[in-house]
């Protein structure tokens, strides 16, 4: 970085392929690597964008409430009319659509106008990474926002392990993956269960343990078996959430309605053998110890390692980088701020060549950023998403959203992009000059080609179009 070139165009790495693009109130860094390291001090996990938004006890409150109204209204016909449980369920829909819509706005005007936009990235990062998806029904999609506040960005600089416990026993993910109604075959509620009626058996969903080893740590064909998943599910049961007003047996009746808790009577006895090692842990503690192994494992190292690497170097990361991250996870006993400082002081992180494609997600916000915004008014930023190719919080699967660029370069897509860039400037006017707006976006680094491209343009909507869309803008 000693030329003013070197210096430019690591500032524009800084900015766009760390960061989540330029602001122009805001000097590129004299010194990028730094600049990005010191944000690690100044981070905040409540900034403002979110600090009025529900947690997830209130959330989960309110949704019991509205779902016990739509259940009364259409148990109750014979005293009320069709539009009453028409009301009821509208009112269910929209509560649900509003909670959605609002922490999504929350999060964009985080990205917007966050002091520290490496580590929101990270935030991003480590969401998509634990992903749910909000059509999965109204609990998830009522949570999702609280997921991210409460499970991710506590715990983006700290231990994984942290994390990873958090996101486990969050309700939004409980949810998600069924695991509040996984039963030991033996435990005590079964055995009673069945004797009041043996036709009805309820039994063990491994949906939970099985996402945890594939996608939240040791990552797929790591060597683990089925009956290591059936055995980790088994440890997991009685892992649950509290139901409304503390009606379910063996909970604490003060306990917050979707708040964790633990269920003696649903946990499968007895001792578990996962991965060759065993754990006669009693009860809450057992799968606990489980989580902590794999932690630490060095198969979720590699797994870690190659997910960050892809996101911030390559779509097909080169093995010495994975490696290099992975050491750098297993020396700090998972520390991740290790792991971000090992990715900065590798040579690829600052390769001048763009080599990532930006998801639609980091184009609209970059683009944002680019043009000043401070917070999305009109169209609401969830539906804006949705059109681009990238609902929030909505990937439909557990494995979240693709990280590579044949999942975001197709001409449809594309096409979607020129649209809302054409809105985007036409709302702008004339009051942007799009040689500097170039300038201020790509820190100095806008090629030849866009810059004659953005000068030859018949208006200056058409020319912040066209940066907009432009293949400098377009990667990372």
């Amino acid at each position: 970085m000693g030329t003013t070139m070197d210096t430019r165009t690591a500032a524009a790495i800084a900015l766009n392929r760390y960061g989540l693009g330029a602001r122009p109130d805001e000097a590129p860094p004299d010194n990028p690597k730094a600049s990005l390291l010191a944000q690690f001090d100044r981070y905040d996990p409540c900034p403002a964008a979110w600090a009025g938004q529900p947690g997830s006890a209130a959330l989960a409150a309110n949704l019991t409430q509205l779902q016990q109204a739509a259940r009364a209204a259409k148990g109750e016909k014979a005293d009320r009319s069709d539009a009453d449980e028409s009301a009821a369920r509208k009112a269910l829909r929209a509560t649900i659509r509003d909670t959605y819509w609002s922490a999504v706005d929350a999060r964009v005007q985080s990205a917007l106008v966050t002091p520290t936009p490496f580590v929101e990235r990270l935030v991003h990062f480590w969401a998509n990474h634990f992903a749910l998806s909000t059509d999965k029904g109204p609990g998830v999609a009522m949570l999702a926002g609280a997921f991210e506040t409460e499970a991710i960005r506590p715990h983006v600089l700290g231990r994984f392990e942290d994390m990873l416990v958090a996101v486990e026993r969050h309700p939004a993910m409980q949810l998600f993956l069924d695991q509040p109604g996984s039963v030991g075959p033996d435990s005590k509620a079964v055995q009673r269960a069945e004797q009041r009626n043996p036709s009805q058996r309820r039994g063990l969903n491994e949906n939970l343990a099985r996402e945890i080893m594939e996608l939240h740590t040791l990552g797929a064909r790591s060597g683990y078996t089925q009956t290591d998943v059936t055995e980790f599910a088994r440890a997991l049961t009685g892992w649950s959430i509290v139901g409304p007003k503390g009606q379910r047996a063996g909970q604490d009746r003060n306990a917050e309605p979707g708040s964790f808790v633990f269920r003696p009577g649903v946990h499968e006895p007895g001792t578990r053998t996962i991965l060759g090692r065993r754990y006669d842990q009693q009860g809450e503690a057992q799968a606990r110890a489980v989580l902590t192994d794999l932690a630490a494992a060095p198969a979720t190292a590699h797994h870690l390692a190659g997910k960050l690497a892809r996101h911030f170097i390559a779509d097909t990361p080169p093995p010495a980088v994975v490696e290099h991250l992975a050491q750098a996870y297993l020396r700090g006993n998972g520390e991740l701020v290790q792991v971000y400082r090992a990715l900065l002081d590798l040579p690829q992180a600052w390769s001048p060549a763009p080599a990532k494609f930006k998801t639609p997600w980091e184009w609209l916000i970059s683009s944002l950023r680019g043009l000043g915004y401070q917070a999305v008014a009109k169209p609401r930023a969830a539906p804006t998403l949705a059109q681009l190719g990238q609902a929030v919080w909505r990937p439909g699967s557990p494995a979240g959203y693709d990280d590579v660029a044949a999942s975001w370069a197709a001409p449809d897509a594309l096409v979607r992009r020129v649209e809302l860039a054409q809105r985007l400037a036409a709302r702008q006017g004339d009051r942007v000059d799009p040689q500097a707006l170039g300038r201020t976006l790509l820190a100095g680094t806008l090629s030849p080609a866009t810059a004659a491209a953005v000068g030859r343009a018949e208006s200056v909507q058409t020319a912040v179009a066209l940066l907009l869309v432009a293949p400098d803008f377009q990667r990372r």
